[in-house]
C-alpha cells in the first residue's frame, strides 16, 4: 500500500484518494466561442509523459479537498504535493533512487 501525503491531513493510504487528471489545465476564457473540435481538445486531450507529471488528486475519505501533486509516471513515486493555490514546484530531475533498474 502506498502512502500519499495530503497537504492538510498528512500521510494516508492511497485508497483514500481519487485521481483527478492533469493539473494546471486552464479553462478557456470564452468557452462559447470554441468550435466543437477545440472544445473536444480541451476536454479529452491531455499530456501523457514518462517522468514527472503535475496531477490533481482528491482526498475523498479524508478532508475532501483537492490538491496537486508531481508524480513520476514511470515509478509512481510522488515528488511533491501542494495546495491548488500554491505555484507548481520546479521540475525535479530523476535521481538514481527514483529511476527504474
Amino acid at each position: 500500500m502506498q502512502l500519499i501525503e495530503c497537504p492538510w491531513c498528512g500521510s494516508r493510504e492511497e485508497t483514500e484518494y481519487h485521481y483527478g487528471g492533469q493539473a494546471h489545465v486552464a479553462y478557456p476564457s470564452d468557452p462559447a466561442a470554441l468550435t466543437d473540435e477545440q472544445w473536444a481538445h480541451y476536454v479529452f486531450f491531455r499530456s501523457n509523459p514518462k517522468g514527472a507529471f503535475a496531477e490533481r488528486w482528491y482526498h475523498a475519505a479524508g478532508c475532501r479537498r483537492w490538491f496537486n501533486a508531481v508524480r513520476d509516471t514511470a515509478t509512481y513515486r510522488f515528488q511533491a504535493v501542494y495546495r491548488p493555490s500554491d505555484p507548481k514546484p520546479t521540475e525535479q530531475k530523476p535521481t538514481e533512487e527514483t529511476t527504474l533498474s
